[in-house]
C-alpha cells in the first residue's frame, strides 16, 4: 500500500509541491489532479522515490525508506525527466531501457524477442514522435514493467498527449486490475475525466486552511492562549528549487 501524508517540497518562492495526502493499494488506480506541470512532476518524482520531500511522510508497504520505494516503483513518461527523446526509434528505446533492467533479469531481455513477445513488432521501426498516444503509453508502461520488482507505477501527465481520456485511461485501469500482476497505479493529470468515479485526490489537499492557521497562531505551544505581546511567527525563507533532472536517474 502507498500512503502519503502531507507530502511537501520547498520551492524558491512557493511550494514546488504543496502539502498533499493520498493513499492507494495494489489493484487500484488513483488519479491525482494538479494545475501546474511543476506540481505534477514534483509529486510524481516524490511518489516514485526520485525526489526527497521537505516535509511529510511517504511509505510503501509500511516502509518509508526512499531506496525501497524507488526500487518498487517506476516513473513513466515524466516531461523533461525521463520522457523518451523524439528522435529515438522504438527499437532503440527498447534496447536502451532493457539495458537498465537489473542484471539478474537482463539475459533474456533482448529487444527483438521482447518486441515480438509484447506485440510491438508493428511499431519497432517508427520514431517515438510517430506513435499514437495510446500506443506510446502501452509501450512505456510495458517497458517499466519489464522489471519484475515493479509494483508501483507512477505516470506523469499522460493526458498531455491527448484530450481524450480513452487514449490513456483504459490502459492504466487494465494494468491496475490485472489479476496476474495487480499494481498500484498513480496517474498525475491536469483534470479528472468527466466519467471518472474512482479514487481521486488533488495536489495541495493537505494545505492548512485559514481557520486552522488562525487557531494555531492563537494557541501557544503549551496549549495556553497566546498573549497580546507574543511576537507573530515568521515564515522561514523557502529553499532553492530542486533540480528535477538531477533526481530522475
Amino acid at each position: 500500500m502507498l500512503s502519503v501524508q502531507q507530502l511537501q517540497i520547498n520551492g524558491r518562492r512557493n511550494d514546488l509541491l504543496p502539502p498533499t495526502s493520498l493513499a492507494t493499494k495494489r489493484g487500484q488506480l488513483i488519479l491525482v489532479t494538479g494545475e501546474g506541470q511543476d506540481h505534477r512532476t514534483a509529486l510524481a518524482l516524490a511518489l516514485s522515490g526520485r525526489m526527497k520531500p521537505s516535509n511529510g511522510v511517504l511509505s510503501w508497504d509500511n516502509n518509508s525508506k526512499t531506496k525501497k520505494i524507488r526500487l518498487a516503483s517506476a516513473l513513466v513518461d515524466s516531461p523533461g525527466i525521463n520522457e523518451p527523446e523524439q528522435h529515438l526509434s522504438v527499437r532503440d528505446l527498447v534496447t536502451e531501457d532493457l539495458s537498465l533492467i537489473p542484471r539478474r533479469y537482463r539475459g533474456a531481455l533482448l529487444s527483438k524477442p521482447w518486441l515480438k513477445v509484447n506485440r510491438f513488432e508493428d511499431i519497432a521501426g517508427l520514431w517515438i514522435e510517430q506513435l499514437s498516444p495510446n500506443r506510446r503509453l502501452e509501450l512505456l508502461t510495458a517497458l517499466a514493467l519489464a522489471d519484475p520488482a515493479t509494483d508501483l507505477l507512477v505516470v506523469d501527465s499522460p493526458d498531455r498527449h491527448s484530450a481524450d481520456p480513452a487514449a490513456w485511461l483504459p490502459r492504466l485501469q487494465a494494468l491496475a486490475s490485472d489479476a496476474g500482476r495487480p499494481l498500484a497505479v498513480v496517474a498525475v493529470v491536469s483534470a479528472l475525466p468527466d466519467n471518472w468515479d474512482g479514487p481521486a485526490a488533488v495536489i495541495g489537499n493537505a494545505v492548512p486552511q485559514p481557520t486552522e492557521t488562525k487557531q494555531a497562531a492563537e494557541t501557544s505551544s503549551d496549549g495556553e492562549p497566546a498573549t497580546a505581546t507574543q511576537p507573530a511567527a515568521v515564515e522561514p525563507e523557502l529553499q532553492e528549487d530542486q533540480n528535477l533532472q538531477r533526481t530522475a536517474q
